[in-house]
């Protein structure tokens, strides 16, 4: 059914020559985030360098800036994506018409406020820019797409195509080729069969994920996806995890989060393991015969990992261990920690830190923490459920000397820096497959409640929630998947990767909060699955760098390095 009861020729709806009209306007909208850099960066310099309690003094305009730089490098790579699709003939009618949606709306944006969350706005005059740089912004080919990209007709017929589109995992044609195409199928049918049907019990219950199933996960390959084929992994890349972890975290993030852990392990043994500890480890990682959790946060620590207490002392062939973590995630269940200590006590920040691979005893929910010099506790959160999160507290914990991750003191803060660009990547997929089930859920509801004669997805404000839920979704996975790329072809992406993790974070959450909105009344009742998809994309806007983390990171690599 027609979300409207009249409407244009579908394909009048596009605007002539879009691609090189979004080529065009990408363009602008970089020129602009290039030249409001040097205000920018004057504002919080002095003597020529960046001064840290300036920028500190003026967050709002730094974050600002990088959350301006992430919109202009998605509309970039949703140009290329367009590009790319036309030469190959795959450029029709939903890509065109999402496109040409998602341009208008975050053009409109550019210029008159991006939201960075609900209560705070970054606008172009809180970025001190000159009107010549101004006029940037409203260059023809963004104010044509402002004016005339993203109309109610466009919403609607995007809306019907969403429609048309019910039960397929993603809206549009991705551009991937044809074996992460398969490996998406193989995966969306294994989840809504093994994952979909249990997952909101499995939450409302807060139970831990069944092991059968984490088993079958690892016959399936999810825990060795990107460790070489070497050690016994798919040696698949990035790219398959961002596919195989959206479309587990649209059936349950809780599902497309267990291998995250696996995956930091791995890149943290692959880039600073010494030869023998990654023969002895990864081969184990990939095959799920063991399970690691990463044990990195402190209490009052939160982002300021450089300020962990955490001892690791030596004694003889062992480092014994004293401190307390927080929010570790999977911790009772895990055989291993990947441990970040201080082992030099006369640091105070991260130079003093290394990274320990630590062995432990499975638990369960009568003894979650059974091995010596280890005690701890749940953490009962409101989403992001199935492996439980826990403090830990360690007293008298030993861990082999021969585990020192490297061989060699003092490295583990730059271990860990390694690892974040495929942490950040891994992030914003999962948020992307939240994202869809939000979108999926809405539509479902949209389509099968009834209301003053008809089903409420006929009513455009419904329509239109949908549609820019399909238009945000197809744009945070084209920056996403090109973070991927770069990083399987060795080329450096922590900003790209920061910039899919920031946006992919509020896209998760606007689509939940908008699918709940559609549901009404029913949206606040705990047996409604959308209840529990909202709880846990709130979460993705805190981990693997909060929001206004990962904007400042963005701001100061782009004002620091010039790029």
């Amino acid at each position: 059914m027609s979300a409207a009861i009249a409407q244009s020729e579908p394909q009048s709806l596009i605007l002539p020559d879009l691609v090189a009209l979004l080529r065009e306007a990408a363009d602008a909208a970089g020129a602009f985030v290039h030249e409001a850099r040097g205000p920018v960066k004057a504002r919080i310099s002095a003597g020529g360098k960046i001064d840290r309690k300036l920028a500190d003094v003026e967050q709002h305009a730094v974050h600002g800036y990088g959350w301006y730089a992430s919109y202009g490098e998605l509309l970039n790579q949703v140009a290329g994506w367009a590009e790319r699709l036309e030469a190959d003939g795959a450029f029709g009618e939903t890509e065109a018409l999402l496109a040409q949606l998602l341009f208008s709306e975050y053009a409109a944006q550019m210029i008159g406020g991006i939201p960075m969350n609900q209560g705070e706005t970054i606008r172009p005059a809180d970025l001190g820019v000159t009107p010549e740089t101004l006029e940037k912004l409203f260059a023809a080919p963004l104010l044509t797409l402002v004016n005339q990209g993203g109309g109610q007709a466009v919403k609607i017929r995007v809306a019907d195509l969403v429609a048309a589109s019910r039960g397929k995992a993603t809206v549009e044609v991705t551009g991937l080729d044809e074996t992460f195409e398969m490996i998406r199928d193989q995966f969306h049918a294994f989840a809504e069969e093994k994952v979909v049907p249990h997952a909101h019990g499995w939450h409302l219950r807060d139970e831990l994920i069944p092991l059968e199933l984490v088993k079958e996960l690892g016959d399936l390959g999810v825990f060795g996806l990107t460790i070489p084929e070497e050690y016994d992994g798919a040696g698949l890349g990035k790219t398959a995890m961002c596919v195989v972890s959206e479309e587990l975290s649209r059936a349950w993030i809780g599902v497309g989060s267990l291998a995250t852990r696996s995956e930091i392990a791995a890149e943290l043994i692959l880039t600073g393991g010494t030869p023998a500890q990654r023969q002895e480890w990864l081969p184990k990682i990939a095959s799920a015969e063991i399970l690691p959790t990463a044990v990195f946060t402190e209490p009052n620590t939160g982002s300021d990992l450089g300020a962990l207490r955490t001892r690791g002392v030596r004694d003889g062939d062992s480092y014994v261990v004293t401190g307390n973590k927080t929010w570790i995630t999977h911790a009772a269940r895990a055989d291993a920690m990947t441990l970040l200590v201080r082992t030099d006590p006369d640091t105070t920040d991260y130079r003093g830190l290394s990274m320990l691979l630590a062995p432990k005893q499975r638990g369960d929910d009568a003894d979650p923490f059974p091995t010596e010099g280890m005690s701890g506790g749940e953490i009962g959160v409101i989403g992001y459920r199935g492996m439980k999160e826990y403090e830990i507290g360690f007293d008298g914990f030993r861990v082999p000397a021969a585990n020192l991750l490297g061989g060699v003191e003092g490295q583990g803060f730059k271990q860990l820096m390694a690892t974040f660009e495929s942490a950040r990547i891994q992030t914003a997929a999962r948020a992307i497959g939240v994202a869809q089930r939000g979108l999926e859920l809405g539509l479902n509801y949209a389509l099968d409640r009834k209301q003053f004669g008809g089903p409420i997805f006929g009513f455009p404000r419904v329509a239109n929630k949908l549609a820019i839920m399909a238009a945000e979704i197809m744009g945070v996975r084209q920056l996403t998947y090109f973070a991927a790329r770069q990083k399987d072809e060795g080329k450096r992406c922590d900003l790209e990767a920061g910039m899919a993790k920031l946006i992919a974070a509020r896209v998760a959450w606007a689509a939940a909060d908008n699918a709940l909105q559609i549901h009404g009344g029913n949206g606040f009742a705990m047996e409604y699955e959308i209840s529990r998809v909202l709880a846990d994309a709130r979460i993705l806007n805190i981990f693997e760098g909060a929001g206004e983390i990962q904007a400042q990171v963005i701001a100061r690599r782009l004002l620091e390095d010039g790029n």
